[in-house]
């Protein structure tokens, strides 16, 4: 950490150092104190994927969005998504945590946001996708050996349930429609599943709105001013 009487170099490593770790970083120097965070490559789960790949550990993501809810000094926060998606409920927990936060959330999916960057994506209270960037939706899949017995149909259907109600609860798309999208052939080789881009995933209810970094910064700012004016109400209303 830094001393208060050491300059402002000290600080500008620390910035550094925050995103070549973690992939996030928060801003001062703006009209409201918003923190970015970095949900890119393959979300990483229980088990640790080989150097080469690409990964967001969720080790890292859990306890950078509890320490966001509790400081006081973050206005909101920017999510920024180019996954190609990862373990289920590694993702399903970063995505619950984001869901359940009071602090202002927007989420941006650039590139892709395949698989569990689905959940990931609809999380936040108000989600764009620019419209050269992708959406994979798919059955659930498993690594490893498969018992074939009832069992493990039945385990697969109820974390299918779990991504289904998860999706539809936090955006405008019926589970009809997605199990529709989920199990559709034709589109991809050796599976079957649906890739939408920006504008599909916006006319399906999935995305609410078409959109680069500039309208996510101009939503999430006018999402923490009318937070701000609410509670100066209920302050006032309190007072009388």
């Amino acid at each position: 950490m830094c001393e208060s009487s050491e300059n402002e170099a000290c600080l500008q490593d620390e910035k550094k150092d925050e995103i070549l770790e973690f992939g996030s970083v928060m801003l001062s120097n703006a009209k409201h104190n918003i923190h970015c965070l970095n949900i890119i490559g393959q979300v990483e789960g229980h088990y640790i994927l080989p150097a080469q790949n690409k990964t967001t550990k969720y080790e890292h993501i859990i306890p950078a969005l509890v320490a966001i809810e509790q400081d006081r000094t973050i206005e909101g926060l920017v999510i920024i998504l180019n996954t190609v998606g990862g373990d289920v409920e590694a993702g399903l927990a970063i995505a619950e945590l984001i869901a359940s936060m009071k602090t202002p959330t927007v989420s941006l999916v650039v590139g892709g946001g395949h698989s569990i960057g689905v959940p990931l994506a609809v999380s936040a209270k108000k989600s764009f996708i620019v419209p050269s960037a992708t959406m994979t939706i798919h059955p659930v899949r498993m690594n490893g050996t498969v018992l074939g017995v009832p069992q493990t149909l039945s385990y697969f259907d109820k974390m299918q349930e779990r991504i289904v109600r998860f999706v539809c609860q936090n955006s405008k798309m019926t589970p009809e429609r997605f199990r529709e999208l989920m199990l559709a052939t034709g589109q991809l080789v050796m599976d079957v599943g649906s890739v939408i881009d920006g504008e599909t995933a916006v006319k399906e209810g999935l995305i609410d709105k078409l959109g680069g970094l500039s309208d996510v910064i101009d939503c999430l700012y006018d999402m923490i001013e009318n937070s701000s004016e609410k509670e100066v109400i209920s302050c006032d209303v309190h007072g009388d």
